[in-house]
């Protein structure tokens, strides 16, 4: 496995991808509106932003609502997100996705609970 993305909840997704753009240098990787979202890709060296804006109730409203932008996930890349989730499962850790299901960009996506990883909600990905 390794580094895919930090997932990043913004009010603003255009306003805080052209920050970041010009911030680090980080262009536009890829844009879609997903589940009721703004999603927005910066690319990195080594992996993205996700910028997530939302259009409708849902985590991520609840999440700007209760906390306010800033940090919602990290995702790590892995080739076998099923395997990956039975590794979680095996070490005891509680999985908001019992399965894999769709993500943004046409990924499989699956997350973990954050009660169990240090209070980090955790994302695998699967290209």
């Amino acid at each position: 496995m390794h580094f895919d993305h930090v997932g990043i909840a913004t009010p603003d997704a255009a306003g805080l991808a052209a920050l970041f753009a010009e911030l680090f240098d980080a262009p536009v990787a890829h844009e879609e509106t997903f589940d009721g979202m703004s999603v927005v890709f910066l690319e990195l060296e080594n992996g993205y932003f996700e910028l997530l804006e939302p259009h409708e109730e849902g985590a991520i409203s609840k999440f700007l609502d209760k906390r306010g932008g800033g940090i919602h996930h990290v995702a790590v890349e892995t080739d076998d997100i099923e395997a990956a989730l039975r590794t979680a499962e095996a070490a005891g850790i509680d999985r908001i996705d019992e399965e894999p299901r769709p993500g943004a960009w046409g990924h499989e996506v699956a997350f973990l609970h954050p009660k169990s990883t240090g209070g980090v909600l955790v994302e695998f990905v699967s290209h």
